[in-house]
């Protein structure tokens, strides 16, 4: 039975299991997860490549961090509770349907892009080839020092408001004073 009031713990431990099992070699995620683990990941909205993206980022690259992976995973968790009631989507969003990399909003580019990617991670909708919080990700949140998880807490609040995400990301980013 999953223990809702212990859930980020049990993130956490299959979390190190994972990366464990990953820095060890062993990199075919299929193979990580028990019937249990699999249960618990979509009881809290997540799929396993999409857990399994963390793990791999974090040990080849060391961020972002476990705390982090909690973190973003706690808002999708809340928005897959209380907005889709525990329902997983039907739709995805494939590399195709993502802005370029270059497009921009308010002269910050790459925002169109991790907006598309944030409302979609929400959602549960990532195609497993599409990772909300990648280096690309990292990098225009760092720059404008903005908490991955914080910008998730954003694009849920905005909904299809993008002029709110820009004012946002204006207010935040020291590249706009």
């Amino acid at each position: 039975m999953i223990n809702n009031y212990l859930w980020d713990t049990d993130f956490s431990k299959l979390f190190s299991r994972c990366f464990e099992r990953y820095k060890s070699g062993d990199t075919d995620f299929n193979q990580y997860y028990s019937k249990e683990d699999l249960a618990f990941l979509y009881s809290i909205g997540y799929k396993p490549r999409e857990f399994f993206d963390f793990v791999e980022d974090f040990a080849d690259e060391g961020t972002p961090s476990p705390t982090t992976a909690v973190l973003i995973a706690a808002v999708r968790r809340d928005y897959f509770m209380t907005i889709q009631k525990g329902e997983l989507s039907d739709e995805i969003l494939t590399p195709a349907d993502l802005p370029g990399r270059q497009e921009e909003w308010g002269g910050f580019v790459w925002l169109p892009r991790i907006t598309a990617k944030a409302r979609a991670k929400l959602r549960g909708e990532l195609d497993p080839d599409i990772m909300y919080g990648c280096g690309g990700d990292r990098s225009f949140l760092s720059r404008h020092q903005i908490h991955p998880a914080d910008f998730l807490r954003v694009a849920w609040a905005a909904r299809d408001n993008d002029d709110a995400i820009v004012q946002y990301v204006q207010a935040h980013s020291p590249e706009a004073a």
